[in-house]
Formats: structure tokens, sequence, C-alpha cells
């Protein structure tokens, strides 16, 4: 199946942060972004969770992803947020709260194609005993 998405990224940069380092942080998690620089903050764009994903699953974190994206999810989208900081090392840390002094990255998913569920079933499986499930996609 061919998933249709459009992702928006957006972080803060604060005055004692070097904007590439930001960045960095960002390609860490999405390395196809593309960025817009605006004062005070960078905005991404890219198509693709694919890397995103594969960290969730090495993590082993795809029940707290699902939960998370099915929390902030409607008929067209959903969004969550992660830590900053611990995208910095390449590390998905769900950000839940308020936002550290930092800042955390925003991320909203548009999906056009098929449907938001199915495209989180894809991106993050249900799970049984730790293990990803295989999901009907009918």
């Amino acid at each position: 199946m061919i998933y249709r998405v459009e992702i928006q990224i957006t972080t803060p940069v604060h005055d004692t942060e070097i904007t590439d380092r930001v960045e960095d942080a960002v390609q860490n998690l999405f390395p196809n972004v593309t960025f817009e620089q605006n004062p005070g903050e960078i905005i991404g764009e890219t198509h693709s969770l694919e890397q995103f994903a594969t960290l969730l699953h090495e993590q082993e974190i795809l029940d707290t992803a699902r939960r998370e994206f099915f929390k902030h999810a409607d008929s067209e989208s959903f969004r969550f947020s992660v830590k900053k900081q611990a995208a910095f090392k390449g590390i998905i840390n769900f950000a839940v709260g308020s936002a550290d002094e930092l800042g955390d990255i925003e991320v909203t998913v548009t999906v056009h194609d098929p449907d938001v569920e199915n495209y989180i079933d894809h991106t993050v499986p249900p799970t049984e005993d730790g293990q990803p499930q295989p999901v009907d996609t009918g």
C-alpha cells in the first residue's frame, strides 16, 4: 500500500542555541527533512516517518508511540511532541506535560491516503507481549 503523508516539524531555537545543532537534532529523527528558518524557530517538512519508526522499534516503545499518536489524532492528522534534548542523541522521548526549557519538537502528520488509523498501524503496529503484530490492511 502506498501512504501519502505530509509531516510538519516545528521547534523553537533559543538565543543560547546554534540553529545548525537544532537542525541536526531534528535530522537525527527525521533525516529527509527540509528546513525553513524563521526568527526563533525552525520549521521542517518531510514525507516519511521511516527513520522515526525504525527508532521506535529499536527502542521498543511502540505501545507508547501508539498511545501518543492516537491521543492526538483526528480524521485527517495526528500530532505528537518529542524532547529536543533527547533528539540531540538520536533518542525518542515523548514530551508529556509542559515543555522543558529548550522547548519540544512538535510534529504534525497529515494523512492524505489511506487514513490516519491505517497509517498509524503501518508505522507503529500493535504489539502482543512486546512483539509487533501483523496488521490486516484489508
